[in-house]
C-alpha cells in the first residue's frame, strides 16, 4: 500500500477521507463536507498538511468546504467542471485523467447518472476507488440528473474492476440499503449480510469500505439483469418504506 486513509463522519450520514501518500507525504481530501470536522481530522493524523481537494461531483455536502479550506491551507482543487455550480475549483478534469498525489496515481473515470458530470478516482496500483456517490454499500445513488442507462453504464464500468478493489464510497446508508435489499433477496447469504450490517451499525461502526466482489454479490443494483431491470429497481427504492 503507498495510501494511508482516514475516514470519519461528517454531517448527517457522510464520510470524509483524508488520503495521505506515504512516499512523500502528500494529503488530499476526498470531497469537502465539512471543513472544520476535516481540518479537525488533519490536526489528529499529525499528517500537518493538505496539498489536494479531489471532488466527486457538485453538490453541496461534496463541495462546500472548498472554500474554508483553500483559505486555511492553499491547497488546489480539482474536480469536474460542475463543481464551480457550488464551489471553487481550481482545475478542472474528467474521465482519461490523471491526478498524482506525491507518486500515486489516480485514474479518473466518468461516471455519470447522481450528477451528469460526477467522477470517480481510482488507484490501480493500491486496488482501491473513491466513488462518491455513485456506488453505495448494497445501494446507489439516486438519479438526480441522469438517465437509469448513464447510472447502468457507470455502475457496470465499476463492476468491471476486480473483485478485490475496496470501494470508499460517500455516504453510511447501509442499513437502509439492506432493508431494501432483502425485499428482493430471501437467500439465506442476503440474510446473514444484512444482519452483519444491522450488527455493524448497532455496534456504532462504519460498513465502509465494501469491495466490488461483495458488491456483485449482494448489491441489488449490480444485480440487475440490465438497465431496465436497474431502472425498475431504482424506481423502488426511490418510494421503499421498508
Amino acid at each position: 500500500m503507498t495510501l494511508e486513509i482516514r475516514l470519519f463522519p461528517c454531517l448527517t450520514d457522510n464520510y470524509g477521507f483524508l488520503v495521505r501518500d506515504q512516499a512523500t507525504g502528500a494529503v488530499a481530501a476526498v470531497d469537502t463536507p465539512d471543513a472544520d470536522a476535516i481540518l479537525a481530522e488533519l490536526e489528529r493524523s499529525g499528517w500537518g498538511r493538505l496539498d489536494l481537494i479531489l471532488n466527486t461531483h457538485w453538490h453541496p455536502d461534496h463541495t462546500q468546504g472548498n472554500a474554508a479550506l483553500k483559505a486555511a491551507t492553499g491547497c488546489e482543487i480539482v474536480g469536474p467542471e460542475e463543481v464551480r455550480r457550488a464551489a471553487p475549483l481550481d482545475r478542472a478534469i474528467a474521465g482519461g485523467d490523471t491526478v498524482r498525489l506525491g507518486e500515486t496515481v489516480l485514474e479518473v473515470s466518468d461516471a455519470p447518472g447522481h450528477t451528469l458530470g460526477h467522477i470517480v478516482y481510482r488507484s490501480v496500483a493500491d486496488g482501491l476507488a473513491f466513488v462518491g456517490d455513485v456506488l453505495f454499500t448494497l445501494g446507489c445513488g439516486r438519479l438526480f440528473e441522469g438517465t437509469p442507462d448513464q447510472m447502468w453504464a457507470s455502475l457496470q464500468r465499476l463492476a468491471s474492476w476486480p473483485d478485490e478493489t475496496v470501494i470508499w464510497c460517500a455516504h453510511e446508508y447501509t442499513a437502509a440499503n439492506a432493508r431494501f435489499a432483502l425485499s428482493l433477496d430471501d437467500r439465506p447469504e442476503m440474510q446473514a449480510r444484512a444482519a452483519e450490517v444491522f450488527a455493524a451499525r448497532e455496534r456504532g461502526e462504519p460498513t465502509v469500505p465494501t469491495t466490488i466482489g461483495a458488491e456483485k454479490a449482494f448489491n441489488p443494483f449490480l444485480r440487475a439483469a440490465d438497465a431496465a431491470d436497474f431502472a425498475a429497481r431504482r424506481a423502488a427504492k426511490d418510494s421503499f418504506a421498508g
